[in-house]
């Protein structure tokens, strides 16, 4: 159970926040980007989907391992909303495996996956699946064996340049304010939730979503995608094509003058789709987020944990009576998916810009600093390569 002292400074640092920044389609980029988005550009545009997020931000100054200063969270995604029990079709790809995603070896056997997917800090890992278990424990019956068996997913980046990550600030009730908390609608992004303090190419970054509407043979579907932004080097950065990084580079905080510099930072995408889709095909399209990965100017280097994982909405009937025999599924023909892959492929880039977009300015240990994109900035070298559209 949250403690009230404790759920009135997690909810206090969420609406604290200042409103909203302009996301990429709002700058004229989606359009650019390609595609159709949904009504909220965000991975809840698939029906069911909820999304829940619990910030952490207190202290300033020097670091004193296990007070501070705090920049850290967990965000978590219910694929069916937090009152189902009901598993999905998923599956999961690494890019480059300097990282951790638990739940995946089973996930990969099976094709599928039970229960929310978390992301939190690298340290923070192991608290957070722990709780995810016990609050499924709380919240439903046992499974048709008579065990409330569970191998949740949780994934992570590194947020120790700004958060004491070694003080282990998130807290199984952190970890259940955001499971009870999730909803559908707008979901907030950048500086919050397991976001609060990652960097992304030398910008503070965090939390991005977006989704595109796809018509596979005259069949309309929705594909959403909700990525952690923490990886990459100033110099890289492509934004819609352009090489904004090049121009940007008065505030970059690594030196690649000694050769030392090197892409170490991680990102974790989450892709989810009311198509109906089976396992394989599920990796098929989360093998698709590492090319909108790389339309941001990434190549996952050696140091990056570069994971993804993706689920479809569809086949709920067929699931919901696994260990039964004679069950059905419905799925697309391979030959039906490229809609579903360039919309991988969109969606991924689009959230990883809103995430480099929503970001505000933090300071965080030792007086670590991470500055947020100039808007104005930005704007002008998209002009300069032609990559805004028309806004109305």
């Amino acid at each position: 159970m949250l403690r009230p002292a404790t759920l009135f400074a997690a909810l206090l640092v969420a609406t604290s926040l200042p409103a909203q920044k302009p996301r990429a389609r709002e700058l004229g980029l989606s359009t650019m980007i390609g595609g159709v988005a949904g009504p909220l550009d965000a991975i809840t545009d698939v029906a069911g989907v909820e999304v829940g997020h619990t910030t952490l931000i207190s202290g300033s100054g020097k670091l004193v391992v296990g007070k501070g200063p705090i920049r850290t969270g967990v965000t978590v995604v219910h694929p069916r909303g937090k009152r189902s029990n009901d598993p999905v079709f998923g599956a999961w790809y690494t890019l480059n495996g300097n990282g951790e995603m638990t739940g995946t070896t089973w996930l990969q056997e099976s094709g599928i996956l039970e229960g929310p997917i978390a992301i939190t800090n690298t340290h923070s890992v192991g608290v957070v699946r722990d709780a995810t278990i016990a609050w499924r424990v709380r919240a439903g019956p046992a499974d048709p064996s008579g065990y409330w068996w569970s191998l949740p997913v949780v994934a992570e980046t590194w947020d120790g340049e700004l958060n004491d990550i070694n003080g282990f600030h998130v807290r199984p009730e952190h970890v259940d304010a955001a499971l009870s908390g999730a909803q559908s609608g707008p979901v907030a992004e950048g500086n919050v939730g397991g976001g609060t303090g990652m960097i992304c190419h030398e910008f503070k970054c965090g939390i991005g979503t977006a989704s595109r509407v796809i018509d596979s043979d005259g069949a309309k579907y929705t594909l959403g995608v909700l990525v952690q932004a923490n990886y990459g080097l100033r110099d890289s950065l492509l934004i819609a094509g352009a090489p904004v990084g090049q121009h940007l580079r008065n505030d970059r905080i690594y030196s690649t003058e000694d050769g030392a510099a090197a892409d170490t930072g991680s990102i974790i995408i989450v892709i989810g789709t009311d198509a109906p889709l089976l396992p394989h095909q599920l990796e098929r399209i989360s093998r698709r987020a590492g090319m909108g990965l790389a339309r941001m100017g990434s190549s996952a280097g050696n140091g990056s944990g570069d994971l993804f994982v993706a689920f479809s909405t569809a086949n709920q009937a067929a699931l919901a009576g696994a260990g039964h025999g004679g069950l059905q599924a419905t799925f697309l023909a391979n030959d039906q998916m490229d809609p579903l892959f360039v919309a991988t492929v969109q969606a991924t880039e689009e959230a990883i810009t809103n995430a480099l977009i929503a970001a505000r300015d933090m300071q965080g240990t030792e007086g670590h600093y991470a500055k947020a994109i100039d808007h104005e900035a930005l704007i002008a070298v998209l002009k300069r390569y032609g990559r805004l559209a028309e806004r109305h």
